[in-house]
């Protein structure tokens, strides 16, 4: 089919909210380029082109049409997200829907908020750090403090995020608990493993995505993005190994 120029602007919109979307929720560089690019070739724009970093998109439907930028400044980690915008590629791609059906789905999904409750999210990241002390040669004795120490560690993240929105800190002050509520365990005798419990208990903040996607895309060639990635996984993991080894030192 072609395309006026009303639809042109609206499949530059929809294109980019589908990227926007994606990379908030932590998706791979080269996998959002893919999707924008298969969406615009589903509407017969052949020439598109995308520049995507994790900080900004840069979309050109052709030489003779708009190019938009949009900025990026939260990440998080969302793969339901990612898998509802592939959803809706995927059905824009065979004609199901419109695009004018695609913008509004989207505009749906960027709106949702897909996470569990703040309750069952600590819950669940307090037994992950508890089941992930065992899986690392810790005893089973262990488990109440572990428990304790990732369910403190995630609830400081989660406050400090929301309140300073400096993601790097609010991970350091959170290690710094975490490695207070395991010394004190072991002081107490309400544990026997320092380290891990500690190594249990930092697992929920590891950015083990981060670190996946970085190499992905130095794999897939976007070099920018990789670095970029891996720098901030390398931050993060430097925060929460100096809120350890702060408590540790003192």
């Amino acid at each position: 089919m072609t395309i006026d120029e009303i639809d042109y602007e609206m499949a530059l919109d929809c294109l980019l909210l589908a990227g926007r979307i994606m990379i908030e929720s932590g998706a791979e560089t080269y996998r959002v380029e893919d999707t924008m690019l298969r969406m615009a070739r589903s509407l017969e724009i052949e020439d598109a082109q995308s520049y995507v970093t994790p900080t900004g998109i840069i979309l050109s439907l052709g030489r003779r049409q708009k190019t938009k930028i949009t900025s990026i400044s939260n990440r998080i980690t969302d793969l339901h997200k990612i898998s509802l915008v592939n959803s809706v590629s995927r059905k824009l791609t065979s004609k199901i829907i419109t695009l004018e059906q695609a913008y509004d789905e989207l505009i749906k999904i960027q709106k949702t908020n897909y996470f569990l409750p703040i309750s069952l999210q600590i819950l669940t990241a307090a037994i992950a750090s508890s089941m992930l002390m065992i899986l690392f040669g810790g005893k089973w004795s262990d488990m109440p403090a572990t428990f304790v120490a990732g369910a403190v560690g995630f609830i400081i993240v989660t406050v400090l995020q929301e309140l300073t929105k400096v993601k790097f800190f609010s991970e350091f002050v959170a290690a710094v608990f975490i490695g207070l509520v395991a010394h004190f365990a072991v002081k107490f005798h309400l544990g026997t493993e320092i380290d891990k419990i500690i190594i249990g208990a930092v697992m929920p903040l590891v950015p083990g995505l981060l670190i996946t996607n970085a190499v992905r895309d130095l794999m897939a060639g976007h070099f920018t993005s990789g670095i970029s990635k891996g720098a901030e996984a390398f931050l993060t993991a430097f925060a929460i190994g100096s809120g350890i080894a702060l408590v540790v030192a003192f």
